[in-house]
């Protein structure tokens, strides 16, 4: 097969399971027969009830989407290496998933009649295509990353506190309902005799409404309307519906973005057909102890610093099953995100707790750095700040003493909880970070005004700040000040396009990964340094420029460009796509080797993963290509 186009096809299959347990024979055969199918961006591999092909499918380059309701949801992305289209091909049915590139892309078409064959002689291929009908997730057992629908398949361990995110929501397939015109006391007779916290409002039994007890509370008991009025004068409409095969894991991110706890369940999973089922919050507290909603509600409870530690190593515990299972990195952050703010809020409540006086004026608490920006995974050293109202001259320093005492506390209970004190005491027990609101502003505009080096490194991170805790009025001033300040010397942007040039590209020019040369980490590759962070420090620039409030992720901050910027919306797209796959990248190698998961020993990769990192380094050098025109720096460099 010397120089052909079969034999590429093999180098590249042989990495990948099922093909990795094929022997050299079985593999040459299924190579010689691939057809190689070349697709533009929105082009349909198969859709929704389409019958099935006699082939299946493995992506060599590009990316393709798997969608829900025709090309609506985007339920998952497969990438190199990946395969799709084998379930339906075991399971004999119409495609119920739709497939469409969602970027160019190469896809590898294999013949089911074929592998047929030859699983009739290898066992291990055979597992793989057993486990792969068993369960609709990519990867349920294995701990390796996503590339593969699964890993080396020759010992698969069950693991039952893992499979329960995956693993279709237990919800009650009786639903209580009423009608629009069902008086408020009517609903709440109905819910009483049956035992439920919930009712359902439906017309030609399709869901339009939800009462809860919590409704009845707030809009009943309150006085703020009559027992007698029709149950659609306090109904939350429209309601959050999900088919009937959603996963717990679906079940726990629908509920924490929406803020609600119960979901109807519907037969096509829209509002548009009859409802089957509601799943409420007390069902996914029942399946699990150790989901979002129940961890949150312990962190509530929590009387100590050492509770608070407890909560978060359960937290570590939830992040492991959702990379296992291949979650969108997206809603990890956010679930993990709305965790570890609300630790954050419970240590600085346990510490005004711990105060003498209530605080003399109004104050909030920042969090910098990758919690400011919501892509806080693994557990890192603390970076945060305190603004406080501006007092009278003469109360000054006694308010100043106070919040610096209450910050002591709470960044002192955030340590003990496992985020470690910051190396460079960029905390709000530190003087220099626990300011008041004219003292903020006044030290931004100085830092814009008057940049240098290390001017130009505390704005990078201080502009990524979110109110955890406080009054919000003080951060939307400050806010405004620092975006006054940028408008009347908007040169300070292209000192922070400098900063945001000065890790290039992480690839040498013979294609090697930049590595460190000397120290501790010597031969490592820094993920954050020379891949995350030229990424983060490029939106945050962008979104700057753009005179944009109110993004603080890099991938809200991307989206945002990419919609007011239409001319380079494939560019930042391809921004978002390497960001994701390098946050999850890092997060593995941090759950696996138990560190931040910043410095990477390369030799412990495989090929697959390093042609998967080598892939995301292109959006890199695009964007900073951006910006040296933009803001015209080649001749500063």
């Amino acid at each position: 097969m010397k120089n052909t186009i079969a034999e590429r096809i093999f180098d590249f299959l042989k990495d990948f399971p099922p093909f990795d347990v094929l022997t050299a024979e079985q593999l040459i055969i299924i190579a010689r027969n691939v057809k190689v199918i070349y697709l533009p961006k929105d082009k349909f591999v198969f859709k929704i009830e389409e019958e099935i092909h006699d082939h299946f499918y493995v992506v060599k380059d590009g990316a393709i989407g798997i969608f829900r309701k025709e090309d609506q949801v985007l339920v998952d992305e497969c990438d190199e290496g990946d395969i799709f289209g084998l379930r339906a091909m075991i399971r004999k049915g119409n495609y119920i998933l739709s497939a469409k590139a969602i970027e160019e892309s190469i896809v590898y078409s294999i013949s089911s009649l074929l592998l047929e064959e030859i699983i009739q002689t290898n066992t291990e291929a055979n597992k793989f295509l057993i486990a792969s009908f068993a369960t609709n997730t990519r990867n349920p057992y294995a701990n390796d990353n996503k590339g593969t629908l699964f890993a080396n398949v020759k010992s698969l361990q069950k693991n039952e506190s893992s499979l329960t995110e995956v693993q279709s929501a237990q919800y009650s397939k009786n639903p209580i309902t009423c009608q629009l015109k069902t008086s408020i006391q009517q609903a709440a007779l109905i819910m009483s005799t049956k035992h439920v916290g919930s009712i359902v409002i439906t017309e030609n039994q399709k869901p339009i409404g939800i009462i809860t007890d919590k409704d009845l509370r707030l809009h009943i008991a309150t006085g703020r309307f009559s027992i007698d009025d029709p149950v659609e004068s306090i109904m939350s409409s429209p309601v959050i519906t999900y088919p009937e095969n959603i996963s717990v894991a679906e079940a726990q991110i629908a509920m924490l973005q929406h803020k609600i706890t119960h979901l109807c369940i519907t037969k096509d999973g829209t509002a548009n057909s009859v409802l089957t089922g509601i799943l409420s919050e007390h069902d996914i507290v029942a399946i699990r102890g150790n989901n979002p909603s129940a961890l949150i509600k312990e962190v509530k409870r929590a009387k100590t610093a050492e509770t608070l530690q407890h909560i978060r190593k359960k937290v570590q515990q939830l992040l492991q099953g959702y990379v296992e299972q291949h979650i969108p990195i997206s809603y990890i952050s956010k679930v993990i995100s709305a965790i570890n703010e609300a630790i954050t809020q419970r240590a600085i409540l346990l510490s005004l707790e711990e105060m003498n006086t209530p605080p003399p004026v109004k104050f909030s608490w920042l969090a910098l750095g990758s919690q400011g920006r919501k892509e806080q995974l693994l557990i890192t050293d603390q970076d945060n700040a305190l603004v406080f109202e501006n007092p009278p001259k003469e109360q000054f320093d006694v308010t100043k003493a106070y919040f610096l005492s209450l910050s002591e506390k709470v960044t002192q209970k955030l340590n003990t909880i496992g985020f470690e004190f910051c190396p460079a005491d960029m905390m709000a027990s530190n003087p220099r970070w626990c300011l008041s609101l004219d003292e903020w502003k006044n030290q931004f505009h100085s830092w814009i005004t008057k940049p240098d080096k290390d001017k130009i490194l505390l704005s990078m991170i201080f502009f990524d700040y979110e109110m955890i805790y406080g009054d919000k009025n003080l951060v939307d001033e400050m806010s405004e000040s620092i975006f006054g300040s940028i408008g009347s010397y908007k040169i300070f942007l292209n000192f922070m396009g400098l900063n945001a040039l000065k890790n290039p590209p992480p690839l040498s020019f013979f294609r090697q990964f930049l590595v460190e040369h000397s120290g501790e980490h010597k031969d490592q590759f820094d993920i954050k340094a020379r891949a995350i962070m030229p990424l983060v420090d490029a939106a945050r620039l962008l979104i700057l420029s753009n005179n944009l409030k109110g993004f603080n992720s890099t991938i809200a901050r991307y989206k945002k460009l990419a919609e007011v910027e239409p001319q380079n919306k494939d560019l930042y797209e391809s921004c978002i796509n390497a960001f994701r796959v390098l946050l999850r990248f890092r997060t593995q190698q941090g759950l696996k080797n138990n560190t931040s998961g910043r410095f990477i020993d390369l030799k412990s990769l495989s090929k697959a993963d390093r042609l998967k990192l080598k892939g995301c380094f292109k959006p890199i050098k695009d964007i900073q290509e951006l910006i040296k025109v933009r803001f015209s720096l080649s001749h500063m460099l």
